[in-house]
């Protein structure tokens, strides 16, 4: 049992005694919400009881459910044709809506604008209790992306920010996405910055790491690594670092090694492009790594990670990479990047393939700027889930303390 410091922290234990995470994906798709809320949970219940709602996905089981240290409620779902994701339908799921009813969770905490999402709202205003959201994502990206027209995007987002603005409050993952959603979006409900963060620690030996992956994926132990890890799509604008590759190994840039880690839907396209750009001896494709202390051996022998992408909000591996003292080049306008300082504790380039070469040329000419910048990402960027969801809860207590 936790020691009780003070009256408020008393109250707090009394009064929160269970918390609702909704999401409208889950394992076993892995993506960096579902990993959010699966550190969120894990951290909570040395505070409460908590229970994840969320849609019935391809491939899940009732172990993989009990296996997880927190309660997981699924709902039904259909599948979405050409996509891996599913459409949850909560409302046709009489079991799933009788769950969430005789759950007697305190607060609501939805971490997607959609069904069930959108159910756990509705539970929140029914019941009386705090109802927060987390904006993990740029939706209107997605939107554009899928439905080309410009009146259906605008009715779509009109009707998550319905679900956004219903809410106590909302949690930006940076400053970036906090302007975005009240200057862009139309976000009117009550917002503050959160910031993510990994359960990743620091490689305690790291000539041993690097020997690791040296010899599992074939590197010379004198080569440059550069680094991404994260679903191979070319959403995320990696062609435009493979591009971007081929001009610095043009303008001089030697030795070096681009290790892909992850899988997704555009792995051939990327291998195609890599030897339509002649990097076929530099680029290596790692597959999808999952286990935690393989991939922190694989940040700490990167010497840059790269994420030129325009997509991603705020990207955990981001901070994964932080956490081993390896900076992120970012480009120019990606709201991802609104948690570095350039030339402090990571790099923004300017746009365009020949721009970001040419970065990555001149970080390479100056090593002791780049030492101090490492130094400076692990200590500006590098976050605990630990100190974050203590916080948290500190905040779903105050909630529930003004209801």
């Amino acid at each position: 049992m936790r020691l009780i410091y003070n009256y408020y922290d008393y109250l707090c234990i009394v009064a929160m005694k269970k918390v609702g995470l909704f999401i409208d994906t889950w394992y076993p798709m892995v993506d960096g919400v579902i990993k959010v809320v699966d550190n969120y949970a894990r951290r909570l219940m040395k505070y409460c009881d908590v229970v994840v709602f969320c849609p019935e996905t391809r491939g899940a089981t009732k172990e993989m459910d009990e296996s997880l240290p927190y309660k997981v409620v699924r709902c039904s779902s259909l599948p979405l044709i050409n996509s891996d994701y599913d459409i949850p339908t909560p409302v046709l799921d009489p079991i799933f809506e009788a769950q969430l009813v005789a759950s007697g969770i305190d607060i609501v905490h939805i971490h997607s604008p959609f069904a069930v999402s959108l159910n756990g709202v509705l539970h929140a205003k029914l019941h009386g209790i705090p109802a927060v959201a987390t904006l993990h994502s740029q939706y209107r990206q997605d939107y554009e992306k899928t439905l080309h027209f410009k009146p259906a995007v605008d009715v779509a987002m009109k009707s998550i920010m319905g679900v956004f603005n219903a809410c106590d409050e909302c949690w930006a993952v940076n400053a970036g996405i906090q302007e975005l959603y009240q200057k862009e979006y139309g976000l009117t409900a009550p917002c503050k910055v959160r910031l993510n963060a990994t359960d990743h620690m620091p490689v305690a030996d790291v000539p041993s790491a690097a020997a690791w992956v040296n010899s599992t994926y074939g590197i010379p132990a004198d080569a440059t690594v550069f680094l991404f890890v994260g679903r191979i799509n070319f959403i995320k604008n990696i062609d435009f670092t493979v591009r971007s590759l081929a001009i610095a190994k043009k303008m001089g840039l030697k030795n070096f090694r681009m290790l892909f880690v992850g899988k997704g839907q555009d792995e051939e396209r990327l291998a195609e492009l890599v030897r339509e750009q002649g990097l076929e001896d530099e680029v290596v494709m790692c597959g999808l790594v999952s286990g935690r202390d393989q991939l922190e051996k694989i940040y700490s022998r990167a010497k840059l990670f790269l994420f030129p992408s325009l997509y991603d909000a705020n990207s955990l591996v981001q901070i994964e990479a932080a956490c081993q003292g390896t900076p992120t080049v970012f480009l120019e306008g990606a709201r991802t990047s609104a948690t570095v300082t350039p030339g402090v504790n990571g790099y923004v380039s300017a746009p365009g393939e020949e721009n970001y070469a040419r970065l990555i040329l001149d970080i390479m000419a100056d090593d002791s700027a780049y030492a101090r910048i490492s130094a400076a990402a692990h200590r500006d960027l590098y976050l605990n889930w630990d100190d974050v969801v203590r916080d948290v809860y500190a905040d779903y207590c105050r909630f529930t303390a003004s209801k």
